[in-house]
């Protein structure tokens, strides 16, 4: 019986820690790193944008957060609203990150001077219920054109 407590207790605090280091919001940046999918230059002519922050090391439902985000702007809006994937751990897109407060995982939507910081429903739902987060991207968008 201990060692099946002991086992499982392992196990919990591994799985923790593992979560904890992919999609912990409040983690400092240490280093920079490729920027993946970055411009700057399209962002600011569109009037909305979207913008996925990650750090370099991703796990399987930040990777999902980012393809079914992409998709969902390619699907709804056939490329008119910019979306752009910037590594955190870039210090050339620090006024980015700085501006939308960006220190983890995070996906926003930006325009007509309104920020919607879409995060929670899309790591709710990248993996297991993708349409759904494709809907509130498609909601959220449409408020702001």
């Amino acid at each position: 019986m201990k060692k099946t407590f002991i086992t499982l207790a392992i196990i919990f605090i591994a799985q923790y820690v593992s979560y904890a280091q992919c999609c912990d919001k409040t983690s400092e940046t240490k280093s920079a790193t490729k920027t993946c999918c970055s411009s700057d230059s399209v962002a600011t002519e569109a009037a909305v944008t979207t913008y996925y922050f990650h750090t370099t090391r991703r796990c399987e439902t930040c990777i999902a957060v980012e393809a079914v985000s992409k998709e969902a702007i390619q699907e709804y809006t056939k490329l008119k609203v910019p979306f752009t994937s910037i590594n955190i751990e870039d210090e050339s897109q620090k006024a980015l990150i700085e501006k939308y407060k960006a220190s983890g995982p995070t996906l926003v939507i930006v325009g007509n001077g309104k920020t919607v910081d879409l995060t929670t429903v899309a790591f709710m739902n990248a993996g297991t219920n993708p349409e759904k987060l494709k809907a509130k991207i498609k909601e959220t968008i449409d408020s702001m054109l």
